[in-house]
């Protein structure tokens, strides 16, 4: 479907929009022409307005798409309604508006819209603040016996947009070009049908994602429904920007968990929320592999039914092997190395947890000193604060930082002095594939190893605990590379 937003257009006109509407071929059509209030591009006057649409369904388009605020006034609902009763395959669409926020309850707002015009489909927009406000949206379109249109501006509304065959809104919108959107947050008709596979949604899919902030940079999804495509599952992988602390993210899980209709089955965890993540299904008494549970992290959540969780860790068999491929190691070679290890966060505890099992050596460095302690005390090793580095003498140096990750490439957590030939270097951030840090360990005659071995080899566990299934490393790894 096409929709025209004809408020764009300079020298707007009846002939013009009449003109227009010949060219759409056996495409059904909405003409829009919004209102500067409520998000349009140029103040054209009401009666123009009103003219525009009255038009657009006397030369057949199917839908018009008018402000409810506007239909109230009798003046245009009356000549609305009489350009309808002109042309009975016509609907109306009424639309609403936030660029704010949320509205105060979009369900009063639905039923006042069906009220005034009952024939009419409801379009509610509004401005997600966070993730958790697109649950009022999915909630509303999961509960109506009519059609409806209801969608989440920004990038925290993404997933409303992409969702909306699962959750029964009856259109979305996308930009037919990444420069070309007409709503924040829109998404492109190429990311649409590419990345999200789009024309495979239905009610049926079962949901899955990627909890970080940032997320935009994640290549998570691209190569998990790559995988999903090939092996033809009915499934999606989506970013879930979900900002905050620990409390914004068990309203988050919360928020899931009551919606089992939602289909969500498994949620990949990064930066900030591994601990949190862990955390919240301890607080549930809910169940905890072993290696989670000794690392003090989780990178995956698993929901098998909707209505229950599980916690697992990726990270530390995945590092573990990418470290060893990088050495051209044997199992036992990392016995007795000598490891700096930058950060204290989750995929540090994944990493030194590994290391310290494997019997190494490991010191960690870290801005807090106090972190670096705390994670020294639990696997028994050293630690040290970030100017510890200068002294730096270890024979594998591993980054479990997101300094130099996109778009602040320009870092390293490393000073370049403290690299030197016979190291290996292992930098966890994958995007860019080649780092600040990996470059500037090459130049110093050190071994290196990028993250997009590490994310490839956990995500490929991941993979096998979303669907029972083995991924393709092989083509993870090319759409990573290609991606970024």
């Amino acid at each position: 479907m096409l929709e025209f937003r004809t408020d764009y257009l300079e020298d707007l006109s009846v002939e013009v929009v009449r003109s227009l509407l010949s060219y759409r071929a056996d495409l059904p059509a909405i003409v829009t022409c919004r209102d500067k209030r409520e998000g349009g591009a140029i103040d054209y006057p009401e009666t123009l307005r009103i003219d525009v649409l009255l038009a657009a369904l006397d030369t057949g388009a199917e839908f018009v798409d008018l402000e409810y605020a506007n239909f109230l006034n009798p003046g245009v609902r009356s000549r609305i309604e009489a350009g309808l009763a002109r042309n009975p395959e016509g609907r109306l669409i009424l639309s609403a508006h936030d660029f704010r926020g949320p509205f105060e309850s979009v369900e009063r707002l639905y039923d006042e819209i069906l009220a005034a015009c009952p024939q009419a489909v409801p379009k509610l927009v509004y401005t997600a603040k966070h993730i958790n406000d697109c649950f009022a949206a999915f909630d509303l379109m999961h509960g109506a016996e009519k059609p409806v249109i209801a969608l989440c501006m920004g990038q925290p509304g993404l997933i409303s947009r992409v969702l909306a065959p699962k959750v029964g809104s009856l259109v979305t919108f996308a930009s037919l070009d990444e420069a070309s959107g007409t709503a924040p947050g829109q998404v492109s008709l190429e990311q649409f049908r590419g990345l999200y596979r789009y024309d495979s949604i239905d009610a049926e899919t079962e949901l899955f994602g990627v909890i970080a902030d940032p997320v935009a940079h994640s290549a998570s999804p691209a190569i998990h429904n790559a995988c999903f495509a090939e092996q033809r599952m009915n499934k999606l992988y989506l970013p879930l920007l979900v900002e905050g602390g620990r409390g914004r993210l068990y309203d988050f899980l919360d928020n899931v968990l009551a919606r089992p209709w939602l289909d969500f089955r498994g949620f990949s965890v990064t930066i900030p929320h591994k601990h949190s993540a862990l955390e919240y299904v301890r607080r549930k008494s809910a169940c905890i592999e072993p290696l989670a549970q000794l690392i003090g992290a989780a990178n995956t959540l698993i929901m098998p039914t909707g209505r229950s969780i599980a916690a697992y860790n990726t990270d530390y068999a995945g590092a573990l092997d990418a470290i060893r491929a990088g050495l051209g190691a044997k199992d036992d070679a990392l016995d007795g190395l000598t490891v700096a290890v930058v950060g204290a966060g989750g995929v540090a505890r994944a990493i030194v947890a590994g290391l310290c099992d494997a019997g190494a050596e490991v010191t960690i460095y870290n801005r807090t000193v106090e972190r670096a302690e705390q994670l020294a005390d639990d696997f028994d090793c050293a630690f040290s604060g970030l100017d510890g580095l200068d002294q730096l003498d270890a024979q594998l140096v591993v980054n479990c930082t997101s300094i130099g990750m996109h778009p602040n490439v320009d870092r390293s957590p490393v000073p370049e002095d403290a690299l030197k030939p016979g190291m290996t270097v292992f930098d966890t951030v994958y995007n860019p594939v080649e780092t600040l840090l990996l470059e500037q360990a090459q130049a110093a005659g050190a071994r290196t190893v990028d993250g997009v071995t590490m994310f490839v080899n956990q995500a490929m566990a991941q993979f096998k605990l979303f669907t029972n299934q083995e991924g393709n490393p092989h083509l993870m790894r090319e759409v990573v590379v290609r991606s970024l």
